[in-house]
């Protein structure tokens, strides 16, 4: 078994802890790895019986479950591809990626399955229930048949159990197609991301060599989206590789709810992005420190810090009280927050990272990370800023190296695009980098606006400053007629808890944004603002789908 391989390490992860659980639905079953083995095996039963080949397509599309993890690891050690698409998204979408891909076969939630129109999908033959395996379409009769006689099939293969050398994983190819996952729409039409085994290796060889504080046996709560490649690589590659113990929360991460799951599961690792943290810290730290005499006294420098170390003690506990780490990813942190997290030496890090690199390019361990920035340049990548001083004028940040993607399926402009001719990845995101491969992350390049003499105005800061106001729930900086426009979502509850009347608004609003331009050059200003009824409408990964109002 080599364990140079991804599906080695997998192989080898689920012999060495048989007996350990794997993984646990929300208010429902627990898998031991024997039983995750087990079903893998019975999947490649009636992937044989439907006809499937080594290179053919399989897509899965639900929330987050054991099963959606059981589908995605026989696929891949069957020799077929799995693409893993976001059960978020809209009808065409899915039904899009599904013909797109040419999938041939598909796991689906029921719910989600019975809005798809069939003849949209002409490709695929079979559907399997991510419930319960059930067989919910089939072409072939060969198939249905195999189903019917499926009980006293596997009663027969079982009778005396399944064991450790019963496992049959194949040796798969650096350069093998492992997965398809589509981008998430924030540019219009979706692209299918091929991602190789090798980056499946290497980003979790990588979580491997640089959690060191994860031991097997550990609990995990998956709560990012396992068809998103963060959620997929970090909650649950690398933990079955480590032999932890996965918890699917099922629901909507809101702070009740985490909090709750937080307090039965006790993480070490807690993925996260930032909009969750945010949440936590605005609405449940930060209240309680400007009340009453904890306000006064954390003027005072000596009593501050106990109080500070308070308070990051009560934020651990919020986690579950093992927190060893919180690894933010999928967008910047707001600059208030992370002042707040570093100044009570809460154990957070920024890691960096997209889809076309499955996803990691940059971490650093909490202790050893840089405020502001989004951690180091990680194992077997490389990074150059496209800029003639890379530590301080900002550019394109281009990366190249074992994450890396092979291209996107059946859209060879598309790939042409994304790689410079020297080969690199253009990453489409604007920064510096320091003289100890920290990345800095300034915005992205099609985001970026021209100033009136041609000053390069990064929407996201102006955007931090807006949202840095208790009153602003979202914003979004655009360009109108060359002058910044500011779009608001403002926080309903906070204009009520301060009894700010309709009529007195819009006058609280010019406050802000005078307080704001206070703060920005002269040619980045904002000009004029709007309030927004509805909030921004988002991608599964919470960006703001920017095309939509620009």
């Amino acid at each position: 078994m080599n364990q140079n391989t991804f599906l080695g390490l997998i192989e080898q992860s689920i012999r060495n802890h048989w007996e350990m659980p794997a993984m646990t639905d929300f208010q429902g079953k627990t898998f031991y790895y024997k039983d995750f083995a087990c079903e893998i095996d019975r999947l490649h039963d009636y992937y044989k019986a439907a006809g499937i080949q080594r290179g053919d397509k399989i897509s899965i599309c639900g929330k987050n479950s054991a099963r959606w993890a059981i589908s995605f690891f026989a696929t891949l050690s069957y020799g077929a591809v799995a693409v893993s698409i976001l059960h978020e998204f809209d009808k065409a979408s899915v039904q899009f990626i599904v013909d797109h891909s040419d999938s041939k076969m598909l796991f689906v939630d029921s719910g989600i399955w019975n809005e798809i129109d069939e003849k949209t999908i002409p490709k695929i033959e079979t559907v399997f229930s991510l419930e319960n395996f059930s067989l919910l379409k089939s072409t072939s009769d060969g198939l249905k048949q195999f189903d019917a006689d499926a009980p006293a099939y596997f009663g027969k293969k079982y009778e005396k159990g399944f064991f450790v050398n019963d496992i049959v994983f194949r040796t798969d190819k650096p350069e093998e197609l492992a997965v398809i996952n589509y981008t998430s729409g924030t540019t219009s039409s979706p692209k299918g991301v091929m991602l190789p085994y090798r980056s499946l290796w290497s980003n979790t060889k990588f979580a491997n060599d640089s959690l060191p504080f994860i031991e097997s046996g550990d609990n995990i709560v998956c709560m990012l989206p396992m068809a998103h490649t963060y959620g997929l690589a970090f909650e649950i590659l690398n933990s079955i590789s480590m032999g932890c113990h996965i918890h699917f929360l099922g629901k909507t991460p809101s702070p009740p709810v985490l909090l709750d799951m937080f307090s039965k599961v006790k993480p070490k690792l807690v993925l996260a992005v930032p909009l969750i943290i945010e949440k936590i810290v605005t609405r449940s730290v930060l209240p309680k420190l400007q009340q009453g005499a904890t306000k006064t006294l954390i003027k005072i420098p000596l009593v501050n810090s106990v109080i500070y170390n308070k308070v990051c003690g009560s934020m651990i506990e919020f986690f579950g009280g093992e927190l060893v780490e919180v690894v933010i990813g999928g967008a910047a942190l707001n600059p208030d927050v992370e002042k707040f997290l570093r100044k009570i030496r809460f154990p957070y890090t920024v890691g960096y990272g997209m889809t076309e690199c499955g996803p990691l390019i940059s971490y650093a361990y909490w202790t050893k990370y840089k405020e502001r920035s989004s951690g180091k340049v990680v194992d077997r990548m490389e990074v150059r800023i496209d800029s003639e001083d890379p530590q301080n004028i900002v550019g394109e940040i281009l990366t190249r190296g074992s994450n890396v993607m092979l291209g996107y399926y059946k859209n060879e402009e598309a790939t042409k695009e994304a790689f410079t001719v020297d080969g690199w990845l253009k990453t489409g995101d604007l920064g510096t980098m320091d003289s100890d491969n920290f990345i800095f992350i300034r915005g992205r390049s099609k985001n970026m606006m021209l100033g009136p003499s041609g000053q390069n105005i990064y929407p996201e800061e102006i955007e931090e400053k807006l949202n840095s106001s208790p009153f602003v729930s979202e914003a979004l900086a655009i360009s109108e007629d060359q002058k910044v426009v500011a779009l608001i979502v403002a926080d309903k509850d906070a204009l009520k808890e301060n009894g700010v009347t309709d009529q007195e608004v819009d006058t609280l609003f010019q406050g802000v944004v005078a307080e704001v331009n206070s703060q920005l050059p002269s040619y980045s200003k904002i000009a004029s603002f709007r309030l927004q009824e509805e909030e921004f409408e988002k991608t599964p990964k919470q960006s703001i789908r920017r095309f939509k109002y620009i």
